[in-house]
């Protein structure tokens, strides 16, 4: 599984992981939302922001009603995607459970505290971005 990321300084590096298919950011970011429902995230949206920013390709939104689910939605998240080999390059929140933000270069994924994504609106902040919905029935 190869997966193309910028690094820091802005370089395309390729991130390899033990199989040999590749896997697009598109497909990360719906395993990322896949990986939210096994710990009950919510109100999943997957923002496709490519063209809109140079920063990322997808924004995932979850939310998560209590601290401790979304510590628990973030560390699912990071795990799974980990045993797939693909790791964050960032990660920040993940311990006081009221926003974790994972970097995956080209996907980049925020885990809230419901009144907390209330609050931050980034679905508004990005309305220009198609937007796909991710539930438990598809």
């Amino acid at each position: 599984m190869a997966v193309a990321a910028r690094s820091a300084a802005g370089r395309e590096q390729q991130l390899t992981a033990t199989t040999t298919t590749e896997i697009t950011a598109r497909e990360v970011a719906v395993r990322a939302g896949q990986l939210a429902l096994t710990k009950k995230g919510y109100d999943i949206h997957i923002l496709n922001i490519t063209g809109l920013s140079s920063v990322s390709d997808y924004l995932v939104l979850v939310s998560g009603s209590a601290d401790v689910q979304v510590k628990a939605i973030a560390a699912a998240i990071e795990e799974g995607l980990r045993d797939e080999g693909i790791t964050p390059l960032y990660r920040e929140g993940v311990k006081e459970g009221n926003w974790a933000l994972l970097d995956f270069v080209d996907v980049v994924v925020h885990v809230f505290y419901e009144p907390t994504r209330h609050f931050y609106a980034l679905e508004k902040l990005w309305a220009d971005a198609p937007v796909e919905v991710l539930t438990d029935d598809n």
